[in-house]
């Protein structure tokens, strides 16, 4: 499996995208031109453009850049508790502290308040930890 650390954001946000059940095209047509036409079928479609993904939901284009956009990491964050709120807490106190989470014996005020305080990076990477663990075979990395 890669590190997570390791991955460069466009390479996390495509993991997080596939891993949230986007599908990546690969035939990359140009999105703008798909904008305009706004004739594309299709909904949760991947396209790289630049060094940005477009994903199209709901009939409209947007970037989705988990690693930089905070409403974007809250996707993830949200995908991540949905299928194991524990899991992701305790890789969240992980990546920001360095430790594991057992060696708290409980959560300060403090230390909850850093944890919803993230960066979009750090609950991006505590997304991928938990989504991966349980789709191993759609993220990148896997052999």
């Amino acid at each position: 499996m890669t590190q997570v650390k390791e991955m460069t954001n466009p390479e996390l946000n495509l993991a997080l995208a596939l891993l949230c059940g986007h599908r990546e095209i690969s035939e990359r047509e140009d999105v703008e031109q798909q904008r305009q036409r706004n004739d594309y079928v299709g909904s949760g479609v991947v396209v790289l453009y630049g060094n940005h993904y477009i994903v199209r939901a709901n009939g409209k284009y947007g970037t989705w850049d988990p690693c930089s956009d905070p409403a974007a990491s809250l996707e993830v964050q949200t995908a991540a508790c949905a299928m194991d709120k524990e899991e992701y807490i305790w890789n969240i106190v992980l990546i920001k502290w360095g430790q594991s989470p057992i060696l708290f014996s409980a959560v300060s005020n403090s230390r909850a308040a850093d944890i919803a305080c993230a960066t979009p990076r750090e609950r991006s990477e505590a997304a991928y930890m938990v989504l991966s663990q349980h789709k191993p075979d759609t993220a990148p990395g896997y052999a």
